[in-house]
């Protein structure tokens, strides 16, 4: 393979663009910016930040852009060939490119016959010459002209001499990086690397990638490209984009260079990878899925017993990189499949004594199990986790007790919900009355209980409820199924998740709000409640 001597890539990340196409993601001007920034610190060395012309908020983009101090990356402009039956001078969208000041202008072109008679209706030559005044008419403007070859894994396929004939032109006509697109994601890695080490054999010039994911192939496509002779990659922060997605970053950046030692401006960042993976998902509004290669959040967390006893002795026995080398954490999960070594590791990070304690972890363990079997589970639960170790060991008790609550749900004539929760709290031999409304039975409960402590623990008014998810655990048993709720809270920046399992649903929600309380309040009196 011809780059195995040459261990040097850019890498071009289409996030607000490609990645903006994908189900459920809309990002505001504002997002925009603030990712573009994220990705500069990154290094990434180009960022795509839209197609001028096509709406507004994309040519306010490189408007604002422009008045950034960005320290590395790129800005670069998307858009097409000219149109049929027009010329580049009277085309807005050529225009726009011209408009948008952008440091790099992409345009992409069909290399696909098929394309060029179906999608534009126009002769295979007929497109040639778009290509051609396209790419001529932007480089006499002065710019820097990268061609995405629209197509082209496809178009070589089924017709090769004329994709190479297509892609020759732009580079002929002054293209500085010609980028082979494989637009509908069918290309698997065997094919990847003879297409492009012909390509550079008959066009030459400077070649880049950009692979979508619709066979779940595209990092391992763009990294058997880069071994073919391509230097360049395109994708997307955490793989999003339109259908399945694009060739996802936050997965070859450090596949690149940790495992291919490749040389590149963001293999210089990894420890900022995870950090900026997380903060991507969250402006897009999208859970960060857990599942995700270096930087999801089970990328390093270990369940099972035997494998969390040969992490202590050496962490290379199940993990191939340090999690910390792209800015990810160790999680050592509590389950039903957990042994004593997963409650010692973990109550070592929570900081609790385990020494000349032999029958601790058991007992902390029996009871997760016991809890298990009823449904309860803790892998999200840290909070619910360490106040059940807590309990064991001695160190905490609850700060109050229930002495009972009411909640009533009624419909007037209008089909509007009502809501209201009374409830009765004991907190040092005080009792407490409170009463609330709320949009649904559990918002009222909470804001009762709130309520209620409020004249102890003033410091309650400071704890949000961040995601509340309700999971049935039995769905044949219909409205009387078992389910289980996960709430996660956050106070002060730091946040934590407890669980609560019932088949009714206010009392499984009703445990894992206590939890949440609770947890708060043991992190800000600790060592004042003990039992006892």
């Amino acid at each position: 393979m011809s780059n195995t001597s040459n261990k040097k890539i850019t890498i071009y990340d289409t996030t607000l663009r490609d990645g903006a196409q994908g189900l459920g993601i809309s990002f505001s001007l504002d997002d925009k910016l603030r990712i573009a920034a994220a990705l500069d610190n990154l290094k990434i060395d180009y960022i795509e930040g839209g197609w001028p012309g096509s709406n507004p908020k994309d040519d306010l983009f490189f408007e604002k852009i422009r008045e950034k101090k960005l320290s590395h990356a790129k800005i670069v402009a998307f858009g097409s060939t000219r149109r049929k039956n027009t010329t580049c001078e009277e085309d807005p969208l050529i225009q726009s490119l011209i408009a948008s000041k952008a440091d790099i202008v992409a345009i992409f072109g069909k290399t696909w016959d098929f394309q060029a008679t179906t999608a534009l209706g126009i002769s295979p030559e007929e497109n040639l010459t778009l290509i051609r005044d396209s790419v001529t008419y932007l480089k006499k403007k002065g710019l820097t002209v990268f061609m995405d070859a629209e197509h082209y894994f496809d178009g070589f396929k089924s017709n090769s001499e004329y994709a190479l004939r297509a892609i020759t032109t732009a580079y002929e006509s002054g293209a500085d990086m010609l980028v082979l697109c494989d637009t509908n994601g069918g290309t698997l890695p065997h094919e990847v690397v003879p297409i492009v080490e012909e390509t550079q054999k008959r066009v030459g010039g400077t070649l880049g990638v950009h692979f979508h994911n619709d066979t779940g192939v595209a990092v391992a496509n763009s990294m058997a490209a880069v071994l073919a002779g391509a230097v360049s990659v395109q994708g997307t922060i955490n793989g999003y984009g339109e259908r399945c997605g694009n060739c996802s970053l936050t997965t070859l950046i450090p596949n690149m260079s940790l495992k291919m030692d490749y040389k590149f401006a963001a293999a210089k960042t990894l420890a900022q990878l995870t950090e900026v993976s997380r903060f991507v998902s969250e402006t897009a509004n999208l859970v960060h899925a857990s599942n995700m290669p270096y930087v999801g959040g089970s990328a390093f967390a270990h369940k099972g017993g035997i494998h969390v006893s040969a992490l202590q002795r050496d962490t290379k026995t199940y993990e191939h990189i340090e999690p910390a080398l792209v800015g990810n954490s160790r999680e050592i999960l509590i389950s039903e499949l957990s042994g004593k070594s997963n409650i010692e590791f973990r109550a070592k990070e929570l900081g609790i004594d385990m020494n000349g304690k032999p029958t601790l972890s058991k007992n902390i363990l029996d009871k997760i199990k016991k809890m298990e079997d009823e449904g309860f589970q803790f892998e999200a639960a840290g909070g619910s986790f360490e106040l059940i170790a807590r309990g064991v060991t001695g160190e905490y008790s609850p700060f109050f007790a229930l002495r009972g609550f009411r909640v009533i749900t009624e419909m007037d004539e209008k089909n509007t919900m009502r809501c209201e929760a009374t409830i009765k709290v004991d907190v040092d031999g005080k009792e407490e009355h409170s009463a609330a409304d709320g949009v649904g039975p559990v918002g009222a409960l909470d804001n009762a209980l709130r309520k209620a402590l409020e004249k102890f623990y003033p410091e309650i008014k400071d704890l949000q409820l961040t995601d509340y998810k309700v999971r049935v655990l039995n769905e044949k048993a219909g409205t009387s199924s078992k389910v289980r709720v996960l709430m996660d809270m956050m106070r002060d920046g730091g946040h934590w998740g407890t669980v609560g399992v019932s088949s009714n649903i206010i009392e499984a929600s009703w445990q894992a709000m206590v939890d949440g309380i609770e947890y708060m309040l043991f992190k800000k009196h600790r060592g004042r409640r003990k039992k006892g």
